[in-house]
């Protein structure tokens, strides 16, 4: 048996923070609200109102929406917060932004509200390879809430991790 392979890394005391973890469970889409703009690119108060009332905001139930106007429209300020108004009651949230802005507010949402205590002294893997997008911005959030609780953190994945931080 002096030949038997021993996998090291399951053996070890290293624990994984895998922020796929955190990915959001609903689908997120992308709403253009030129298509509820006067040809496109003009707001006309009350034409919009009317589109926005008429419009079948049911269609998003449960989901994460990214609100953003993808023609040169010049838009009041209220424009996208009158649109969420309507989105709120089905919606599971709404950002005012693209895709990658709605991850990072469910993300932080996510960090903000985990115990990290349960990492105290020990040695970290921030995974780094994922399958789900990830926005580089959360694996910055992810070190500074980590680091005041681990002993050690890595980025990567086991076999070829990248130090990050080690306690003194």
């Amino acid at each position: 048996m002096e030949n038997e392979i021993v996998n090291k890394v399951a053996n070890s005391k290293l624990e994984v923070f895998d922020l796929e973890d955190y990915f959001p469970k609903e689908e997120i889409i992308a709403l253009d609200i030129s298509q509820l703009l006067f040809e496109g690119f003009i707001l006309k108060e009350k034409d919009f109102r009317d589109e926005l009332k008429k419009y079948n905001w049911s269609q998003y139930s449960g989901k994460g929406v990214a609100l953003f106007c993808s023609s040169e429209a010049i838009l009041p300020a209220w424009t996208f917060a009158l649109v969420a108004a309507y989105l709120q009651p089905f919606v599971k949230n709404s950002v005012h932004g693209s895709i990658n802005d709605y991850l990072l507010l469910a993300y932080k949402t996510s960090l903000d509200g985990l115990d990290y205590s349960i990492y105290t002294e020990k040695p970290l893997i921030l995974k780094g390879c994922a399958k789900k997008p990830v926005p580089q911005q959360i694996y910055t959030l992810a070190i500074q809430k980590l680091i005041p609780f681990a002993k050690s953190i890595m980025f990567g994945e086991a076999c070829s991790a990248v130090p990050l931080f080690k306690s003194k």
